[in-house]
């Protein structure tokens, strides 16, 4: 083992860590990014690209199961469980050997093993209890991720209660299946399986479900999970917990009442924590504030040269957060000229049947600062495309400052959603008012016209409703 020497070690190869390392290494630096499980990190191997692998198949099956709606008669319907959940490891291997080919066609070096902070500008790598490397930099990124949350009486076993993990690559699908916490990961799965088949019951301790989202958009949400035969829970617990052979007996309480069921598997996404544990913390400056590393604006701890990105330096928790805060963080070390993160810039995406959507500040929000507001709302079953694509079901609502014409926030439920907030996140990176977005010419037919309508409606010009 011999001791080498960078300009910067990343520690972490998911999402944030591997486009930092990229993107240093384009500005001259030279690189080394140390990974101890999988390139590109939980986000490409267990989370954001495999579920949408299996969502994509979710999908096809509640259009094969109503292709009578389109003009076809599709009989004996099979679906190879076993093949869905081998289809999206497969996607996501292949995106991880792109990472690996990235990674070295901008000669970025990697290394296999589990680093931590060692002194001073000084990181220890080890493999399976052996040294394997000591690096030293005058810039090392800590993009260490983060992993589920795990509630007492509810943790993860592996086989009846499952994380994420556990709940990408089951042997079978279950029967019926408990979804604990509505958030983005929550849903994902609760959607996913309930268009597969399953009997789906979700319990959020919240009063509403996506409880970060607006709440019109939540109480749409709700709606349509119900109306696809999911029962959902707010304002409540799991009170009683009892595991059997192949089973779970639990009590949910809340709302003014008690429900006992049964159910074949629970699935746990109750939220995330840093990973910050045994990565050398310990006698740095390194502040940690609720298994989070505290940063400033530009990603810098309280050591000297070490630096924050991502899951672990705290919310939005969210691959695009993290690539971003990376190349910021390294164009900072260059000396370039950077902007720190506006967090109202940054779009949030539920991938779930209907599709979520959203940037900047609520209705609620925006009045709770104190501005005064125009709102406008266009429905999905006013636009030619949706309707054309039997996707009737959807509202994008947007919110301006009544004074000025800023689009304060933008929120958006339906098909295709995810790919539309876009727009309206240029939008406000460019400071646009309703002026500008009334003068954008929108194509049609597209689902997007449904934005154009909506910002017309806040200012009473709607033309289609």
């Amino acid at each position: 083992m011999a001791d080498q020497s960078f300009d910067l070690i990343v520690i972490g190869g998911g999402p944030g860590g591997y486009v930092t390392a990229i993107r240093a290494a384009q500005l001259g630096m030279k690189v080394v990014c140390v990974e101890r499980e999988h390139l590109g990190g939980i986000c490409l191997n267990w989370g954001c690209i495999p579920t949408k692998a299996l969502l994509r198949s979710g999908e096809v099956n509640h259009l094969l199961h109503n292709a009578k709606e389109f003009g076809f008669a599709v009989d004996n319907i099979r679906c190879d469980f076993p093949a869905v959940v081998k289809r999206s490891r497969a996607v996501a291997k292949r995106l991880s050997t792109g990472v690996a080919f990235l990674l070295k066609k901008n000669k970025v070096t990697v290394i296999d093993g589990h680093a931590w902070l060692a002194g001073p500008h000084r990181v220890a790598v080890e493999k399976d209890g052996k040294p394997v490397a000591s690096l030293t930099a005058p810039h090392i990124i800590l993009a260490t991720g983060a992993r589920s949350r795990q509630l007492p009486g509810l943790e993860a076993d592996g086989k009846l209660i499952w994380s994420y993990k556990e709940a990408m690559v089951p042997a079978a699908l279950p029967k019926s299946l408990l979804v604990v916490g509505s958030g983005a990961i929550g849903m994902e799965f609760a959607s996913f399986y309930r268009s597969m088949g399953a009997e789906v019951t979700v319990v959020e301790v919240l009063d509403r479900v996506l409880p970060v989202e607006d709440e019109e958009i939540s109480a749409l949400a709700r709606k349509a999970f119900e109306q696809q035969g999911m029962r959902v829970f707010t304002s409540s617990t799991v009170t009683v917990l009892k595991k059997s052979a192949d089973s779970v007996s639990v009590r949910i309480d809340g709302e003014g009442k008690g429900i006992a069921m049964e159910v074949e598997r629970i699935i746990s996404a109750v939220g995330i924590v840093g990973n910050v544990e045994n990565i050398g913390l310990e006698g740095t400056g390194v502040k940690v504030d609720r298994t989070h590393v505290v940063v400033d604006a530009l990603c810098r701890t309280g050591e000297p040269g070490v630096y924050a990105i991502g899951d672990v330096a705290g919310p939005p928790w969210l691959a695009h957060k993290a690539s971003h805060e990376g190349v910021m963080c390294v164009e900072a070390i260059a000396g370039r000229k950077v902007h720190p993160i506006d967090w109202s810039l940054i779009p949030g995406c539920t991938y779930c049947r209907p599709q979520v959507a959203s940037v900047g500040m609520s209705e609620a929000k925006a009045k709770a600062a104190g501005r005064k507001v125009k709102v406008g709302r266009f429905p999905f079953v006013g636009n030619g495309k949706a309707i054309a694509l039997g996707e009737p079901e959807g509202l994008v609502k947007t919110v301006f400052d009544a004074d000025t014409g800023e689009l304060l926030g933008a929120h958006m439920i339906g098909a295709e959603v995810t790919e539309m907030i876009q727009g309206f996140v240029i939008a406000r990176t460019l400071e646009s008012t309703e002026a500008e977005l009334m003068h954008t010419v929108f194509p049609h037919p597209t689902i997007s016209e449904a934005m154009h309508e909506s910002v017309l409606d806040a200012y009473g010009r709607a033309l289609h409703i």
